[in-house]
C-alpha cells in the first residue's frame, strides 16, 4: 500500500510516500512505521489513546471507520497528516 505523510511528518521521515506491504491493520502500520521512524507513534497517538492528527485510509477517516482495527488492503492509499497547530 502507498503510505502518504504531510507537514511536519514529511521532517520526521524525510519521505512524501512509501510503499508497504503486509499490514493488515491501521495498528499494524503505525507499529510498522514506527519501527522505521522511531516517535512517529508519539506524534499520531496521545495519552489517551485517540488520534492526534489525522489519518485518511482511501480519503475516510478512520475515525469514522474501525479506528486501530480498520483493515487494509494492499492497494489501499494511507494519508497521515501531523496534528494541526495554530492560533
Amino acid at each position: 500500500m502507498k503510505v502518504k505523510f504531510y507537514a511536519t511528518l514529511r521532517d520526521l521521515t524525510g519521505k512524501k510516500e512509501i510503499e508497504i506491504k503486509g499490514v493488515k491493520t491501521v495498528k499494524e502500520l503505525l507499529d510498522t512505521l514506527d519501527k522505521m521512524f522511531p516517535g512517529i507513534k508519539k506524534e499520531l497517538i496521545d495519552e489517551d489513546g485517540d488520534v492526534n492528527g489525522m489519518i485518511l485510509v482511501n480519503g475516510h477517516n478512520i475515525v469514522h471507520l474501525k479506528l486501530w482495527d480498520t483493515e487494509l488492503k494492499e492497494e489501499d492509499v494511507v494519508h497521515i497528516f501531523p496534528p494541526a497547530g495554530g492560533g
